[in-house]
Formats: structure tokens, sequence, C-alpha cells
């Protein structure tokens, strides 16, 4: 798929606007510049604190972009693949990004593959310099490298993958806190989300997120397709979610895995997913329970826990095998997120400085309202309304909670519900 057809299609609201074709597999960031990954440091081009990028990602080779770093600050940064639509894919094809200092000591490890669903689709990794551990590796300030390379592709994949890339900056506190990581906490089941269901059209990338809050939202979503939500969750609040997939009608088989539901953080990190298998009739993927969002989660070892990291607008991508349409027609199929945002909000750890971009830890517009776990924000419940990519600065903490720009894609718990991941913070 060329770049004008990718373009075009980050306008599109999701799965209503494509009555014939393929789905656009994803929607890119508009008007993010374009940046060179190199096969050598010493050419390696410079990414910017709090700025999305637009790359490509080769056949072979290992690709280099420079990161320069203060010692203070942590580092984020999101690469989001997307191999073109009809190319053949291994279940263990993926990517693998790390983020490596002077010295190539590795200072985070994240590997995605694309499952046992063997089909194109989007994956996220992401690469981390964590400046909040002391006493651990790639402390120092200076320049830092993100390497992106393909891992188990197949030996007849001619085509390059089109590359996501955004990156933040989180600031240190103002005072030491905490630094234990949550045992226990409020794992019971949440109330279900009951009454009204509200129309909704997801996004099809994380710049095109559709905010949406407490409450059930109405979805049509066709085969092969992704779709993005943006949930904004505060300091001390809990997520719940779950996305039903609606019975067919009509024809017959078994697709396993077929749905899926994954969750990412404000700088599109992987928590938490889940995944169903589908015959026909009604499913529901959901996500397991999750701790309140707290700064000393990130010293735990489990992604679910250590993604609850810090507040902001999180990302729900709800994900349809291509496999379906094999057994059960093109679609669309109908699909309700059902979206639950509980416990008071509390006041954050306090830092020195801002985010980059500003307000990515942040549930408050420019303005100061309020906006977790309430309605969705930036338009009301008809068709498409409140997509956040683009619009005004009071939506700015939506946009920027992907980093720069509004998921991942889609990555779920290992290869069994369709994606599989391995995840190494490097330390001392």
């Amino acid at each position: 798929m060329s770049a004008v057809v990718m373009g075009t299609s980050a306008a599109l609201p999701g799965a209503g606007a494509w009555a014939v074709g393929p789905p656009s597999p994803y929607a890119f960031a508009a008007d993010a510049p374009s940046v060179e990954g190199s096969t050598s440091t010493a050419d390696a081009e410079r990414l910017a604190p709090g700025t999305t990028y637009r790359s490509s990602l080769p056949v072979e080779g290992a690709f280099s972009y420079r990161l320069d770093l203060d010692a203070t600050s942590t580092a984020y940064v999101a690469v989001t693949a997307v191999p073109p639509p009809g190319t053949t894919v291994a279940a263990t094809e993926g990517m693998r990004v790390s983020v490596q200092d002077g010295n190539s000591h590795s200072c985070s490890i994240d590997t995605v593959s694309i499952g046992a669903d063997r089909r194109p689709r989007p994956l996220t990794a992401l690469g981390t310099r964590d400046a909040s551990r002391a006493g651990t590796r790639c402390q120092e300030a200076g320049a830092y490298y993100l390497v992106v390379e393909r891992i188990h592709k197949e030996e007849s994949a001619p085509d390059a993958w089109d590359l996501e890339i955004a990156t933040v900056s989180e600031p240190r506190l103002d005072r030491a806190g905490e630094t234990n990581a949550p045992e226990v906490w409020d794992s019971a089941s949440p109330e279900p989300v009951t009454g009204e269901v509200r129309r909704r059209a997801g996004g099809l990338g994380f710049a095109t997120a559709t905010s949406v809050g407490q409450g059930a939202w109405r979805d049509d979503i066709l085969p092969g397709e992704t779709l993005f939500y943006a949930v904004p969750v505060d300091w001390g609040q809990q997520l719940h979610a779950t996305a039903e997939l609606s019975s067919s009608g009509g024809g017959d088989g078994v697709v396993a895995r077929a749905l899926t539901l994954s969750l990412y953080n404000p700088v599109r990190g992987y928590v938490d997913g889940g995944g169903v298998l589908y015959d026909g009739s009604q499913r529901e993927a959901g996500l397991r329970a999750l701790p309140p969002v707290a700064y000393p989660n990130r010293n735990a070892v489990a992604d679910r826990v250590s993604g609850m990291r810090f507040a902001g607008a999180y990302y729900l991508a709800v994900h349809l095998s291509e496999q379906v349409a094999d057994k059960f027609g093109d679609g669309p199929f109908g699909m309700t997120l059902r979206v639950g945002v509980s416990g008071a909000p509390k006041d954050g750890p306090g830092y020195v400085g801002e985010s980059e971009p500003r307000g990515v830890f942040a549930v408050t517009g420019s303005g100061g309202e309020t906006v977790a776990g309430g309605d969705a924000v930036g338009g009301g419940g008809g068709d498409g309304g409140g997509a956040v990519g683009g619009g005004d600065t009071s939506m700015k903490l939506l946009a920027v909670g992907g980093i720069g720009g509004g998921t991942v894609l889609l990555a779920v718990l290992g290869v069994w519900v369709g994606v599989g991941r391995r995840r190494v913070g490097v330390g001392g």
C-alpha cells in the first residue's frame, strides 16, 4: 500500500468507511516527518523527544536511530511496524526493538511476533532508557541508539515494513517516593458495564484512536482489521474492559483466537491482552485484573503491573482475525466494547518539569477539564465522533498519550493469543 493511500486512510474513522476492498492495516500519524534508519550508528539520524516519525524497515539488517539523552529523564520509544497487506508471514516472524548505549549495552529489549494468526497486521514494540532505577546501566547522559530489526522472516519476504516511531520523555520526580511495586490490589470482578450501548467508530491507529470512557460502545469490525480506542485513566484508578463479537447469523467452523483485545499504556507499552475463539456465536475477550495506576508499578516484573505506571490515555486495540472471513463471510461484524474506570483520582507523584510531548501523563486538557472515567471526549455518540488526532489543544492529552500523535498495534499474550512477545529490561 502506498504512502498516499495510508495518508488518506488516516482521515477515515474506522470500519464503516471500507464498504469495498480490504481494510487499511494502520492509520499513521498525519504530517509525521520521515527519518531513515542506518546500518551504522555513525550515520544514525537523531530522534527528537516528543516527536512521531515515519520510517521503513527493510528485510535485512539492524537499523539504528540516535537518541541524545540527559541523565535524569526516562525515554520511551515506541515502534509500530506494518507489514504490507497480502504478504506471506510466519507465526514467528516479527520485530526486535532495543535501546543501547555507546558500548552496545542494551538498556531494554522488546520482541513481538505475528503469532498463530499468520496474517499481516501491525506490531508494536517499546524501547526504554529508564533513568528512575538508580544503580543500573544506561544512567549517564549522552548518545544512545534505538535499534530495530526483523526477526525470523520468511525467506521469500521481499517487502519492507512501514514504521511509525514515537518518542516520549518522562521527567524525574521532585522527591523520592515509594519504590516497591504493589503485591496485592483489588482484583475482584468489577460490576458489569450495562446500560445504553452507544455507537462509536474506532480509529485505525494510535494517532486516530477514538476517545471513550465509562460505558458500552458499539462498532463494526472487518476481518483483518484492528480498531483503536483511547481511555483516560488517572492516578489511583483501575481500568476494566471487554470486547464482545456478535453472532454471525451464518457460516460454519471455528477460528481459534478470532477476536483479541490488547491494552497499551500512554507511551504505547504493552500492558495486557486476551483472545477468544469464534464459532459463529457471540464471544467475549477481556483483560485480566489490573492494578490501580501508580508510579511504583514500574518496578514490577509483569507487564500488566509495570505497564500501569502513569496516568494518561490508555489504548485498547481490538483485532478481528482475517481467517474469520474464510468461514463466516466478509462482514462487517458487530462488536461491543465495554469500558469501566473505577476508583477516585489521586494526586500524581510530582514531576520536575514537563513531559515531551507536554501533558502525556495527565488526564486534564489545557483548560483543566477532567476527562478520565467520564463520557467520550471530543464528540457525541454519533459514528466516528471523538476521534483523537489533530483537533484543539485540549485534546493533546489523548493525542500525545500514544506518543506524539494519539497503540500498536496488536500484541496479545503469547503465540496462543495471536501475537508472541518477549520483553527484557536490562539492568546492572
